[in-house]
């Protein structure tokens, strides 16, 4: 004789039970999906669909002339045709604070100008970065060599780049650094455009 189906939800009260060291799932939230922690654990998690939950960008607003470690003042977020993804950046006095713990993508554009007739033995770009909020390493590091001008003023540019991985957003933080051998040196700054400037992308978790 052939056996009937069995209905088994309709049978039971409260979640349906599951074999052999199994976890049963009795409720979620929206956008939820479940994830494998273990041989036998379920839990749920938020699905982002790998999209990215962070996307920040800043900039100097008005240049300056030689050194600046770090550069500590004229920053702002990009406010022209810029749309911030999450929860962006903090700064002060030129230090960056992340949201949260995560990889992340830092990217360092350099904008400079030399007087006509100077010439820089080295214009150089850094990401510097700080794991225990107080000593800092340059991690990303870019440099424009032997540049000479002539008959008016030459400009040049530097890009740098480095992930970081924050693993405690209270110690792990990061500032920009520049470093030129002519103190005639300028870097510039826009308040329309990026020209010395940050991107930085939230890339997963740590």
């Amino acid at each position: 004789m052939a056996l009937s189906k069995i209905d088994v939800a309709n049978m039971l009260t409260g979640s349906t039970p599951v074999a052999n060291g199994g976890t049963g799932l009795t409720s979620g939230t929206t956008n939820q999906f479940l994830k494998f922690t273990g041989s036998t654990t379920l839990a749920s998690a938020e699905d982002n669909q790998g999209g990215i939950t962070m996307a920040d960008q800043w900039r100097i607003t008005s240049g300056f002339q030689g050194d600046a470690n770090p550069i500590a003042s004229n920053w702002e977020r990009n406010d022209t045709d810029f749309a911030q993804i999450g929860t962006g950046l903090t700064e002060s006095s030129g230090i960056f604070t992340f949201p949260s713990t995560g990889i992340y993508k830092i990217d360092f554009a350099h904008f400079g100008e030399i007087a006509s007739g100077n010439g820089s033995r080295y214009n150089e770009a850094h990401i510097r970065v700080t794991t225990n909020n107080s000593t800092y390493n340059t991690r990303g590091y870019a440099s424009s060599l032997g540049i000479q001008t002539a008959g008016g003023n030459g400009q040049f540019g530097n890009y740098c780049s480095c992930i970081v991985d924050v693993t405690d957003t209270a110690n792990v933080k990061f500032a920009t650094m520049i470093e030129v051998a002519d103190n005639g040196t300028s870097t510039g700054g826009f308040t329309d455009r990026q020209g010395t400037g940050i991107t930085v992308i939230r890339l997963g978790d740590t």
